[in-house]
């Protein structure tokens, strides 16, 4: 089984391949029906705790899925039930530290981390290649895997951003704005009479209370400037399949008339894929 952990600024997404990969036709699938990934989770993302704290919190939740480190699995375990790779694309440069000696340490089994190097089988037509993220990397080759080109990857996570794949499958470029949280949390800070809300949509754009306006301006309005950027990207390259991703796609994206696909596990995928072409092991489409 392959261990997949994203680390984000506000939260860590872990997964766990196992099975096939993808079918014939993705857009048959359901949001979130990855073909493979058996099991997922969230996690807020610390960059304090130490590789032996990340150990613990991982093998625990591997637990809860019957599931071990290689070598350390219970006697009832199959081999299936085994990690036996990790691959780890991380915004944090203290968790990439943290998460490289925790596999060293508790798991030693092949590592794959994306960083500048790697092999992605995507020309990357920015400026200065190094200056792109390792999750926006990681989204653009799964949504050309997933979904071909052109395509517009749209993260809503600390910062919204925006990924371009060109039908040749190149990575163009794209955008960053504020997330949906950030700017929530400016208005809360510098408002004193504004309170935090929850963050989903209300009934009509028109709020009827102070509650019901904030969350029209901040879902709503999110999602008009996720559609603004997408028809200004779309001038520049043409119509392109706009698949959403992130941990707040699911409070934004459905109010988008840009956004064609949602697929929260979208970086997930991602990461399969750039283990396959880079494991030490050399192991092509198969799972560790």
């Amino acid at each position: 089984m392959l261990l997949a952990i994203d680390v984000g600024n506000t939260q860590t997404v872990i997964g766990v391949f196992d099975g096939p990969a993808v079918p014939a036709d993705p857009r048959d699938r359901r949001p979130g029906e990855l073909p493979g990934l058996a099991h997922s989770w969230r996690i807020s993302t610390d960059g304090d705790r130490t590789a032996d704290e990340y150990a613990v919190t991982v093998r625990q939740l591997l637990a809860t899925a019957g599931i071990a480190p290689r070598g350390d699995a219970p006697a009832a375990a199959t081999p299936a039930r085994e990690v036996g790779g990790v691959v780890v694309s991380s915004s944090v440069p203290s968790v990439t530290a943290a998460l490289r000696r925790m596999v060293t340490d508790w798991f030693a089994v092949p590592l794959v981390v994306v960083e500048p190097g790697i092999r992605t089988g995507m020309p990357i037509l920015y400026d200065n290649p190094k200056e792109v993220g390792a999750d926006r990397i990681v989204n653009a080759v799964a949504a050309i895997d997933l979904f071909d080109g052109p395509s517009v990857v749209v993260d809503f996570g600390t910062a919204t951003t925006f990924d371009v794949i060109s039908a040749a499958g190149e990575y163009l470029g794209g955008a960053i704005a504020p997330g949906l949280e950030i700017s929530m949390g400016a208005l809360f800070e510098h408002a004193a009479a504004l309170r935090r809300v929850e963050l989903i949509a209300p009934a009509n754009v028109i709020g009827h209370s102070t509650v019901e306006s904030m969350q029209s301006g901040a879902v709503y309005g999110h999602a008009a400037l996720v559609d603004g950027i997408c028809r200004r990207i779309f001038a520049e390259i043409g119509e392109a399949t706009v698949i959403a991703t992130g941990g707040l796609c699911g409070v934004v994206a459905p109010h988008c008339t840009a956004v064609t696909m949602i697929e929260p596990w979208l970086t997930l995928h991602g990461l399969r894929i750039l283990y396959a072409r880079n494991s030490p092991a050399g192991a092509g489409e198969a799972l560790p």
